[in-house]
């Protein structure tokens, strides 16, 4: 029995590195696939004597498809519903009216989680009252396929203030990477899901991570799982890049026998 689930997790690790080979061939395909089509299409020329404003092969008419939009609300109104919420501290200051009953909280790692377990959350977790916060918001723009969606960004300071899981402030000053926020809506305009992601987790000062879990990894209270640390390669990945580096240097000595 040992030795048969010793060859399963074997299966399933080298599953999993020839799934993040295949990820890494796709993402090359499709940037060859575009250089193909600017060259068919002349689109070198777009890039030299064009307006910036021009678009692009396979580039979406943004514009358009709001314009034919059949969503309730308009794009310059979703947007401002989008600050309205967050001004209300997305549910934490009005006591959840501005959410939808059946909201959810997703995020990279956690959740989706209901509404009531949402509130529960930070409501438990009020780093309000522990850190002085500068959130940075800027980019608010409507999706043109998910007319309900306002997508933005954040550029988060935070000084650690106040008292932390009855640990005294440090003083620290945190930035936190960028993060890429959405708000959906339904048409009563009430917020039906929250979702945001670091963008960059070579940015800031909190190893790459955003959200609470940045906040209490930069005063030195990570959370005890990995998700609350910085990003670390699995072995099974850091030997993939090792046998990639040792073949590139087995091709590159193959090259310089035959020249």
């Amino acid at each position: 029995v040992g030795g048969s689930a010793a060859s399963v997790c074997v299966w399933r690790d080298s599953h999993s590195a020839m799934a993040g080979v295949r990820f890494v061939v796709a993402v090359a395909a499709l940037a060859r696939l575009s250089h193909g089509l600017s060259a068919a299409t002349g689109t070198k020329e777009l890039y030299t004597s064009k307006p910036a404003s021009a678009r692009i092969p396979m580039e979406l008419d943004e514009a358009k498809l709001l314009a034919e939009s059949t969503f309730a609300i308009p794009p310059e109104e979703l947007v401002a519903l989008a600050k309205d919420v967050l001004v209300k501290g997305i549910g934490l200051f009005d006591d959840g009216e501005c959410l939808a009953e059946d909201f959810e909280f997703c995020a990279a790692v956690v959740g989706p989680i209901d509404k009531s377990e949402y509130l529960n959350a930070v409501r438990t977790f009020d780093l309000t009252a522990a850190f002085d916060t500068d959130a940075r918001y800027y980019g608010f723009r409507v999706d043109p396929l998910d007319p309900w969606r306002v997508w933005f960004h954040s550029r988060v300071l935070a000084t650690h203030t106040g008292s932390l899981l009855g640990k005294p402030p440090t003083g620290k000053q945190l930035e936190l990477p960028t993060q890429v926020y959405h708000l959906d809506f339904n048409e009563d305009g009430k917020c039906k899901e929250l979702g945001f992601y670091v963008a960059d987790r070579r940015q800031g000062n909190t190893g790459g991570l955003g959200g609470a879990f940045g906040l209490f990894y930069g005063v030195g209270q990570p959370l005890p799982i990995p998700e609350c640390r910085p990003y670390k390669p699995s072995f099974q990945f850091r030997m993939l890049n090792l046998i990639g580096r040792l073949g590139r240097r087995f091709r590159r000595d193959k090259t310089a026998e035959a020249a």
